[in-house]
């Protein structure tokens, strides 16, 4: 019997990652992962990677950004196991690196609708089915970005210190009804997430205020690492865990 015995996650960002890993993870404590990205391609690689895992792993493609889609992928869900005990917001995107002055709207809005929007909308999904229930926990995957300002440009600061809120706020809004909602605020970890940056649109002025940074960091975190907290908050090992910002970033914001 593992951690996760029984229980049913649904995970976005799935198919890369800290996705990927957290669903490998949480497989291999006996959950049914529901795993959904926007790359169909991806996602069918996921599957054949976990081929004795495959009937408690299924794949669905989904734009996070788009509200049908996510009442598409819940009600799938909620047909198949009857329930779901977790949801993982891991999909997001990076900005170029874009002050304030220099985000169009278009820049601010693709940003918002990945890394807000979408963690909103399917949280707002889910509580009455978790109110139901009496039990729910939420895991949405944050920054440092998020904490600090110096990370990432104005549009993905202003959308991970807008989630980490939401986290706090939901955390404790819902926490005397079985529901519990905590963040990840991983520093730089081997992802896929810098493949969304234009590094054409980096002005040479914002780069070196921001790389500048980086030469106070350790070192560059795994995706198993932060799939490794995720687990722990999915448990009942972090019970007493609610509406909390875990920073893993190897001492970096320390300094």
């Amino acid at each position: 019997m593992g951690k996760l015995n029984s229980k049913i996650a649904l995970v976005t960002g799935a198919a890369s990652g800290i996705g990927r890993d957290v669903c490998y993870r949480f497989l291999e404590e006996d959950c049914v992962v529901i795993a959904t990205d926007i790359n169909s391609d991806a996602l069918e690689a996921l599957k054949k990677e976990a081929p004795h895992k495959g009937l408690r792993l299924h794949v669905l493609p989904c734009d996070i950004t788009k509200e049908r889609e996510l009442e598409t992928l819940v009600g799938f869900a909620i047909k198949e196991h009857q329930h779901i005990d977790i949801l993982v917001n891991n999909a997001g995107v990076m900005d170029n690196f874009e002050a304030i002055a220099d985000v169009s709207n278009s820049q601010w809005d693709r940003i918002m609708n990945v890394n807000l929007r979408g963690p909103f909308m399917l949280m707002r999904l889910l509580i009455p089915h978790f109110l139901h229930h009496k039990y729910g926990n939420i895991i949405n995957i944050s920054s440092i970005g998020g904490l600090q300002g110096g990370r990432a440009g104005a549009a993905y600061t202003a959308s991970k210190f807008a989630l980490n809120g939401l986290t706090k706020n939901t955390g404790y809004l819902y926490a005397e009804q079985g529901i519990r909602c905590n963040a990840v605020a991983p520093g730089a970890v081997e992802t896929h997430i810098s493949d969304s940056i234009d590094y054409s649109k980096v002005s040479k002025d914002m780069n070196e205020l921001l790389i500048a940074g980086l030469k106070l960091n350790p070192r560059i975190g795994k995706p198993k690492e932060i799939a490794e907290i995720v687990l722990f908050l999915a448990s009942e090992d972090s019970s007493m865990i609610n509406g909390e910002v875990l920073v893993a970033d190897a001492a970096w914001t320390a300094y």
